[in-house]
């Protein structure tokens, strides 16, 4: 499907922080002249109109419907390719940012392994992290007002109702998987029961001391649907192109 362009959507570009001792999250943003410096020859933006949709990560604008059950990981990357495809951006290869435990035969999987290289840039063509380093590192952009969906459009995070800052990864702070005995991947995200999920906070903001990890700050409270929703989530994912 050829990309399609959209009418520009007024982002900002500031970073909500929190801290342990904020309850509930700072309120306190980033200007963006005080954003984490991108890696040396990798720009902040890429123009609309080439070759390819600028879009090259979201959040999911909605979840499977099922709770942590994806159909594993194959269901959650055709999730993915389609809100993408839906959006003029199914001219890249998508992935979701998932890891799985390993299971019999089977190795762990790392969601790090599975999104390629970088860098990534959200719908608007701002950057969110310039490659795999920067993305586990100080110098992910990844903010409430980055991580949109694939409609450009703002995922609710904490003060908002509701809260859905919540997003499925299963991952540690690294972005690789937990031991299988963890049980943090809803049954490597083939259950809507039994299971936990492990989530990052796509705002950066919470009541913990982790909270302001985009990937790994706590484990949902199971895998059903009211699970996800009851800790602040709703079963949403992060997308990444690998080309």
């Amino acid at each position: 499907m050829p990309w399609i362009a959209r009418p520009a959507v007024a982002v900002s570009v500031c970073v909500w922080l929190c801290t342990a001792a904020a309850c509930g999250g700072s309120d306190t943003p980033q200007t963006e002249s005080e954003l984490p410096p991108p890696s040396e020859g990798v720009p902040e933006s890429i123009p609309m109109g080439g070759e390819k949709s600028v879009t090259r990560f979201f959040v999911t604008s909605r979840g499977a419907g099922r709770g942590g059950d994806l159909d594993g990981l194959a269901g959650a990357d055709a999730h993915c390719q389609m809100l993408a495809e839906a959006e003029g951006a199914g001219d890249h290869t998508w992935r979701a940012y998932l890891s799985a435990s390993a299971s019999g035969d089977q190795p762990a999987v790392n969601a790090r392994d599975r999104i390629g290289e970088g860098p990534w840039y959200n719908a608007e063509g701002l950057l969110v992290a310039a490659d795999l380093d920067d993305l586990h590192g100080d110098k992910a952009r990844i903010s409430k007002e980055l991580a949109v969906t694939e409609r450009l459009d703002q995922v609710p995070g904490a003060g908002d109702t509701p809260n859905r800052h919540d997003i499925l990864t299963g991952s540690r702070p690294d972005g690789t998987a937990y031991p299988a005995e963890d049980d943090l991947t809803c049954r490597n995200w083939t259950s809507d029961g039994d299971g936990r999920a492990q989530v990052g906070h796509h705002d950066r903001r919470g009541r913990t001391e982790d909270a302001d990890s985009w990937n790994s700050v706590h484990a949902s409270r199971g895998c059903g649907q009211t699970d996800l929703e009851a800790t602040g989530g709703a079963g949403l994912l992060y997308c990444f192109a690998i080309d």
